[in-house]
């Protein structure tokens, strides 16, 4: 993913209003190792039910506001989950609901799209092995250029929902 600076965030979101756009705090750019993922995610330590991803789409950056569902599995530690995006299993509390309003008029209207996501947002990692979730792993016949692949088309697939107002 190519750096962002903060002069790109004004325009970024496209799924809230300029005004809650304006409130959103960036991440510490500074810090973001680009060479390793494929999206920008953050959360805001004083609203941690809100997820922040900046999507490379077409010629440019998109970026997306998320709500994450409260956590609610009941069925214990040993149930494990997919994220949708990476394929990586983890086991309880890993991989949470996100979801986010579409944009323009379905999204004031309240129209939303869901995705089960990790709950850490560290997908480009995860698919890099740079990061390792706690469970075991299903054999995987993709190459790490093959799963960044597929996170990339999960993730437009992901956009274009949203922007499908």
């Amino acid at each position: 993913m190519r750096p962002l600076t903060g002069a790109d965030f004004p325009d970024l979101f496209a799924n809230c209003s300029k005004r809650e756009a304006a409130a959103i705090p960036p991440p510490d750019l500074d810090a973001v190792e680009w060479a390793e993922i494929d999206f920008l995610a953050w959360r805001n330590p004083r609203t941690p039910q809100r997820a922040y991803v900046a999507v490379p789409h077409g010629a440019g950056v998109i970026g997306l506001v998320f709500r994450m569902a409260a956590n609610r599995n009941t069925a214990g530690a040993m149930r494990s989950t997919m994220c949708e995006l990476c394929h990586t299993v983890h086991s309880s509390g890993g991989v949470t609901l996100f979801t986010a309003n579409k944009a323009g008029v379905a999204g004031r209207r309240g129209d939303s799209v869901g995705c089960y996501m990790c709950t850490d947002l560290d997908c480009s990692r995860y698919i890099r092995g740079v990061k390792r979730p706690k469970r075991i792993q299903p054999p995987s016949t993709l190459t790490v250029d093959e799963r960044r692949d597929r996170l990339r088309t999960k993730l437009d697939g992901l956009v274009g929902m949203v922007m499908a107002g």
